[in-house]
């Protein structure tokens, strides 16, 4: 295959499965605050104690420093949102408001910064298989438009309903599938053998989610999912580089620069839009909301 080797049938069920319980997993964290607090503070606690250090060393596809930043970042967003929700009070400060904007933008940062430094990495690194080139630069670019597009953060509330969500209206539908592609962009090029399920699965539970039966709440979605796929990966790392259900990239350089390539587009794109609307409409970058009164930002309202 162009962009993957050879798909099995239980491959492709297994992930399907992923999906899943990735979905599973964010409904039974997002609708009790008991299961957060177990999933997101004790059993990290145990893993990093117990588990980690032995499965995630060095010489693991993920004992690189990007994968244990990544796992703790990505807690670090489900314990603040996790404040946001359920502390009296904190929605309405805003300070609060800060932090998923700020955590969002340090997690993309990561692998901007990422995507550069394997720009001239080629082989077998840290376990895993790098082929580095121009699409490292053309992905880390639509990386930091990604971030500059982030806006209206000081609208974010929490929905009425018993899981108490936190809803970012003016997360426009069309940044989020920017950040999907640019993600999976990142993945392909830097974790390439993992992005099977690392890229595509991990990707679309959240996305999925957000777009049918809890709109609004893709970015508390996607802390959830990502925290349990990576205390997942660190504790299991063979299961996406050497177990049956593990499906290789194909490594191919036309497919690296081509998903890159939409990438940079994809997010060219919502920069030139983003601008658009801000020019138009005479928006403070910093304090007004950009996509109010879009359908899409109508119909978050609409259900909360």
């Amino acid at each position: 295959m162009f962009f993957f080797e050879s798909i099995s049938l239980y491959q492709a069920l297994m992930w399907v499965a992923v999906v899943v319980l990735l979905i599973v997993f964010n409904e039974v964290t997002r609708k009790s605050k008991w299961a957060a607090l177990g999933c997101f503070v004790v059993l990290p606690l145990i893993l990093t104690m117990f588990v980690w250090p032995k499965t995630a060393g060095a010489g693991s596809s993920t004992g690189t420093w990007f994968h244990w930043v990544k796992v703790y970042s990505a807690l670090a967003g489900c314990i603040g949102f996790y404040v946001i929700r359920f502390k009296k009070g904190a929605v309405s400060n805003k300070y609060w408001l800060v932090f998923p904007p700020a955590i969002l933008a340090i997690n993309i940062s990561e692998a901007v910064i990422r995507d550069f430094q394997c720009l001239n990495l080629t082989g077998m690194v840290d376990g895993v298989m790098m082929v580095g080139g121009p699409w490292n630069i053309m992905n880390g670019i639509a990386g930091i438009l990604n971030i500059l597009a982030l806006c209206g953060w000081g609208g974010i509330y929490i929905s009425k309903k018993k899981s108490k969500d936190m809803i970012w209206p003016d997360m426009f539908g069309g940044w989020i599938i920017a950040y999907d592609i640019w993600n999976f962009a990142y993945v392909y090029n830097c974790v390439s053998d993992h992005a099977f399920y690392a890229g595509l699965a991990l990707l679309i539970a959240p996305t999925l989610v957000a777009f049918t039966v809890s709109k609004g709440a893709w970015l508390q979605h996607r802390a959830h999912t990502l925290a349990a796929w990576m205390m997942f990966t660190m504790a299991f790392p063979a299961f996406v580089g050497e177990s049956m259900f593990s499906v290789s990239s194909s490594h191919n350089t036309t497919a690296l620069f081509l998903v890159s390539a939409i990438s940079l587009a994809a997010n060219v794109a919502l920069i030139v839009y983003h601008c658009y609307r801000i020019v138009i409409y005479k928006k403070n970058i910093i304090k007004d909301e950009i996509y109010v009164g879009t359908s899409s930002y109508n119909k978050i309202i609409e259900q909360a």
